[in-house]
């Protein structure tokens, strides 16, 4: 055993690591589920509900709502609680939400818009709380040395999902219509629910002093812990950096390749998958890059070289040249693998399993927090300065986060400690 989580191979292989291999596999199929989600469920209001363009907006705002208003006492709460059960309890209300749409469809029943926006913000809910759960549950079934196999592996098939899932999506909606796909998702939440009852791998309590204290000093005491951390509030300042420029580039990203590279639907259809392609290569190399270079060096090398050729995407011109567009989403999303990957496996490893639910959720608040103002953003910047140069904009902010990881702690450490952290003083 070492004291670093360094590159050589795991003592035991994760292909034959029952548990970790129940929990990847209802994961790959309720990614799968979730992705046909995405398409199906706003198809859903346009198709059978007539929904306007900003009835849409507001029904994809309310399933990333719940990140920013129930993500820090999740964290509280998933640390008093048996990560386990809660994540089965959250299939189980995801597929019973979902699978009220297509009920609702039934002859005698009737489905409506505020019965789609229930189902997208208590779906939200139960996301925030299986993710906050799902992150921390990690590290009880994998030993640190493994961490940073079993997130790449966990990452992969969650590029596979966003590669294949609106594809597949597109076909069930095209046979079953856009409800009654949704029952294909609310199946995917059971088979990850039975996935997970079936895990033996024993749970630590939660620690006992939780149930003295009030939420709101746990709620501190996680965000204490990441703000205060040397090396944890550069990685996540660097994300949150990312993700800004990143929402604001998705913002404009339909646009400039219909008015800007004059693709048609099936086109820009074409080059999403392409560059999907890359995040499922990002999910396979993670862990031999961590060996090569370090698992702890590899979260700021990652997006210095890897994210280099993202600038091809400004270039991209009609025609041929769509090709660059195609290239630069998939070296971006083979970097954002690999460096959340790396960045994920540090923090289960320096933090203390008392606070990794808090922890996770403090990340997850900060970090998803700033894709709004940048979408809002990318809508103006699209308007005042146009298309393109919105899109070199949000590419260079993106480069340009990982100066945060760069310029840090992170440069003297070539591999990830294993022992976590001492707990901070509470707050």
């Amino acid at each position: 055993m070492t004291d670093t989580l360094t590159g050589p191979a795991p003592r035991r292989s994760l292909w034959r690591h029952r548990d970790f291999l129940l929990l990847w596999g209802g994961q790959a199929v309720s990614e799968i589920g979730s992705a046909i989600t995405m398409l199906a469920v706003p198809l859903a209001a346009v198709l059978l509900l007539d929904a306007g363009t900003f009835q849409v907006g507001l029904l994809t705002a309310m399933s990333t709502l719940p990140f920013l208003l129930v993500a820090l006492p999740a964290g509280a709460l998933v640390d008093r609680a048996a990560k386990h059960r809660l994540m089965m309890w959250c299939d189980v209300g995801r597929l019973l939400l979902l699978g009220s749409v297509p009920l609702a469809t039934l002859p005698g029943l009737r489905l409506t818009y505020p019965h789609l926006l229930v189902v997208a913000l208590l779906t939200g809910v139960l996301t925030v709380f299986f993710d906050v759960a799902y992150q921390s549950y990690l590290p009880v079934l994998l030993d640190k040395e493994d961490l940073v196999d079993g997130n790449g592996k966990l990452g992969t098939t969650a590029a596979f999902a966003q590669f294949a899932g609106p594809a597949l999506g597109g076909v069930l909606v095209g046979l079953l219509g856009a409800a009654r796909s949704l029952i294909a998702d609310a199946a995917t939440y059971a088979v990850s629910a039975v996935t997970l009852f079936l895990i033996r791998t024993p749970e630590p309590a939660p620690h006992p002093a939780h149930g003295e204290r009030r939420i709101r000093d746990d709620v501190k005491e996680g965000l204490h812990f990441v703000v205060k951390h040397p090396i944890l509030r550069r990685i996540v300042a660097c994300t949150g950096t990312g993700n800004l420029f990143n929402a604001m580039m998705l913002a404009v990203e339909t646009p400039f390749m219909v008015r800007v590279l004059d693709l048609e639907p099936g086109g820009v259809g074409l080059v999403l998958t392409l560059g999907a392609c890359g995040g499922i290569v990002g999910g396979l190399i993670a862990r031999p890059l961590a060996n090569r270079f370090g698992s702890a060096r590899i979260i700021w090398l990652s997006p210095l070289v890897i994210g280099l050729p993202a600038f091809l995407a400004p270039l991209a011109t009609p025609g041929w040249g769509v090709l660059l567009y195609a290239a630069g989403l998939a070296f971006f999303g083979m970097m954002a693998v690999v460096y959340n990957v790396a960045q994920v496996s540090y923090r289960q490893a320096i933090t203390p399993h008392a606070l990794l639910g808090r922890m996770n959720a403090s990340v997850r608040f900060i970090v998803w927090g700033t894709m709004p103002l940048g979408a809002l953003l990318g809508g103006l910047l699209g308007t005042w300065f146009g298309l393109r140069a919105t899109v070199w904009i949000a590419v260079l902010g993106s480069y340009a986060a990982v100066a945060w990881v760069f310029f840090s702690p992170l440069r003297s450490l070539r591999d990830v400690p294993l022992a976590a952290e001492p707990t901070p003083d509470p707050v």
